[in-house]
């Protein structure tokens, strides 16, 4: 038997607003995989996942696994595996996403709970609604209905949901070693990429990677009052300002020898486009040079993501002693994470300011 694209509309629009309340479940879990969060949310959210898999009836058994992580002795997040071995003579396939989000970040910024789902405008709005919560419900429902459209599967099937993409997976290699044989596959497709629009799908065959790490700029051993040693004694920010400042180009390009560039050859897509789909102010240029879909696909951007230092309300007449940072660095397809750190640690060793002291820690 095989299945029309009538058939498979058919049950997928009956079967959605199942898998859309389940979605909505799964918000509900505050899954974050940083170390200063609850770890026992991101547990919470492995079982869930679990339950789901094993409610589609197509595995024997369904796995929560733990592995090391590659810097340290501690066990990184629980991920969820699940394998339905093949026919003979037919291949397996491997459905990857992950169940743990990212922090909600300044709440003023959300209109609604970031973890009560809200719909809006045929929109769901919550933490890991769409990365990548919803790349799980698309594989669960797929596997669901799967015995409803085709009449033997033999497939072989594997599910790997990772509970700490977010964090920069500091287990996964580890995890690809230890459970070599359950993950074993043929094919993989990772429900963790955008579509071209709402109208157009797209296949996503390559990305940027990620290089993550806290830095730490140091320029005095305690605080002083700004208006006894300011304008002499250089404070831990200043410092920092000057640093990140070295990472880019005046276009705002990244300007650091050692992050590669890769060839891409983009389809049609306009600055206007990306304006559009921003959201940047209109007094607000774009940054970096060559097409504008080379600067997001094959080309390096550095960020600043998080940072330590007083607030508006609590500043006071003071130079900062040292200065913590979260810096992300979007590594271009072909280059390794561990070369582009080494590159940009390199970078900031020869160009820090006044000579202040840093610190590099929890490298991703």
């Amino acid at each position: 038997m095989t299945a029309s694209i009538s058939d498979v509309r058919s049950v997928v629009s009956q079967t959605f607003p199942q898998s859309l309340n389940e979605l909505k479940d799964l918000v509900r879990i505050p899954s974050v995989s940083w170390s200063s969060f609850d770890p026992e949310q991101v547990a919470r959210s492995a079982q869930a996942v679990s339950d789901l898999l094993a409610g589609t009836n197509l595995f024997e058994d369904v796995f929560i696994l733990r592995s090391q992580k590659s810097d340290s002795k501690e066990l990184g997040q629980p991920a969820v595996v699940a394998r339905r071995n093949p026919a003979p003579g037919m291949p397996t396939v491997l459905l990857y996403a992950h169940h743990d989000v990212q922090p909600p970040g300044d709440l003023a910024m959300w209109e609604s709970s970031p973890f009560e789902p809200e719909e809006r405008s045929g929109r769901l709005h919550g933490r890991g609604a769409a990365d990548d919560k919803a790349g799980i419900m698309a594989h669960v429902t797929s596997l669901r209905l799967l015995p409803e459209l085709v009449e033997n599967v033999e497939l072989g099937i594997v599910v790997f949901i990772e509970g700490e993409e977010e964090f920069g997976s500091p287990s996964f290699e580890n995890f690809l070693s230890d459970h070599h044989e359950l993950l074993a596959s043929d094919v993989i497709v990772v429900a963790d990429s955008g579509n071209w629009n709402t109208e157009t799908p797209a296949l996503t065959t390559t990305l940027r990677g990620n290089a993550t790490f806290k830095l730490t700029v140091r320029t005095l051993d305690h605080a002083l009052h700004s208006g006894m040693f300011g304008g002499a004694v250089p404070d831990a920010f200043m410092a920092f300002a000057g640093l990140v400042s070295s990472f880019y180009s005046p276009s705002g390009s990244v300007a650091i020898e050692g992050l590669h560039r890769s060839l891409v050859t983009p389809p049609d897509y306009t600055e206007e486009h990306m304006r559009d789909e921003s959201g940047v102010l209109d007094s607000v240029s774009l940054i970096g040079d060559g097409h504008v879909l080379e600067r997001l696909w094959s080309q390096p951007s550095i960020t600043v993501t998080g940072i330590d230092i007083p607030d508006v309300a609590n500043a006071s007449n003071t130079l900062l002693p040292s200065v913590s940072a979260r810096i992300s660095v979007r590594v271009a397809p072909g280059q390794s994470a561990s070369e582009a750190f080494s590159a940009i640690q390199q970078h900031i060793t020869e160009h820090i300011p006044f000579g202040a002291i840093v610190e590099f820690e929890d490298v991703n």
